[in-house]
């Protein structure tokens, strides 16, 4: 999925405004310009409209998670940046910044419509290698998004 996309999605969901956004952002060391944070926000054939890249996404889900859960006491292994960005990191994050157990992941699923079994959830949060890990789908992170905005917007 597109990281302007979820951006979107997450800024609606949780009806944050521009300079919100940033704060966020700020919260995990990372600087943008409000400008910048415009363009991220346009459609992609919108003029203006520039792509979010991973580390501005990662900042930014890192900063939900201090937002909303407060700053933690630093690990050995939270510095590890993930080499790229994918939809099961995403959906880690937002679990951990929404401190959503399992069946809460069910409930939020099912506010968008969207059923997974108990062992495809589980599959999503395996390290990737694991003889059981799944790649997360747009079509499920995007449900996701959607039940999250029920769940926040209702």
């Amino acid at each position: 999925m597109i990281n302007n996309d979820v951006l979107r999605s997450i800024r609606y969901a949780l009806d944050l405004g521009d300079a919100k956004v940033v704060e966020i952002i700020k919260l995990a060391g990372r600087d943008v310009a409000q400008s910048d944070l415009m363009s991220f926000l346009k459609k992609e054939d919108e003029e203006g409209f520039i792509e979010c890249n991973d580390e501005v996404m990662l900042s930014f889900l890192d900063g939900l998670i201090i937002h909303r859960r407060g700053k933690m006491e630093s690990r050995p292994d939270q510095d590890k940046k993930p080499e790229r960005l994918t939809n099961n990191t995403i959906l880690k994050k937002l679990r951990v910044a929404f401190e959503l157990k399992e069946e809460d992941m069910h409930k939020v699923l099912e506010l968008a419509g969207f059923s997974v079994s108990k062992p495809e959830l589980s599959a999503l949060f395996r390290m990737k290698g694991h003889k059981n890990y799944r790649a997360c789908g747009d079509q499920l992170l995007r449900n996701f998004l959607k039940g999250l905005t029920v769940r926040h917007r209702s």
